[in-house]
């Protein structure tokens, strides 16, 4: 049985905090890096960055055969520092950024679910950001 628990990814981008901040939040952006898997993407993604606004972004099987609506309401916006929100299961994740020498680091702390095992769910939401970090630095900004 998984005990609940909350799980820490976190992954450094070269890149000054406004840039990664933008990348985080523009749907168009997040459906290029919001995937864990080359196998899988985010067609569709609406984001309203403010307290109590919502997000919903549509994970998929390239090849279609499963998907799902990743969804949540924003608890706390502090731009460039911090998000917070609240998944429709109430399970709750944060994520702060920081940025030093001209690099940023996020730091995403998140309420582990029940139907898959602790690793397997720590290695899915590291593999979005290492996603992330490869997207904003190959931009040219």
């Amino acid at each position: 049985m998984i005990q609940s628990t909350k799980i820490n990814v976190t992954a450094i981008v070269d890149a000054p905090i406004e840039i990664v901040w933008d990348a985080w939040n523009t749907p168009s952006d997040i459906m290029q890096w919001n995937s864990a898997d080359p196998n899988w993407h985010c067609p569709a993604s609406e984001n309203d960055v403010w307290v109590n606004g919502k997000f919903k972004n549509r994970m998929e099987a390239k090849d279609g055969s499963f998907g799902f609506d990743f969804e949540g309401i924003y608890d706390k916006v502090e731009l460039f520092k911090e998000l917070a929100y609240s998944m429709n299961d109430g399970r709750k994740v944060r994520t702060v950024f920081t940025e030093k020498d001209g690099k940023t680091t996020l730091s995403t702390v998140f309420d582990a679910e029940s139907e898959n095992e602790f690793e397997v769910q720590k290695q899915g939401w590291q593999a979005i950001l290492n996603s992330f970090v490869k997207y904003v630095e190959s931009k040219n900004y």
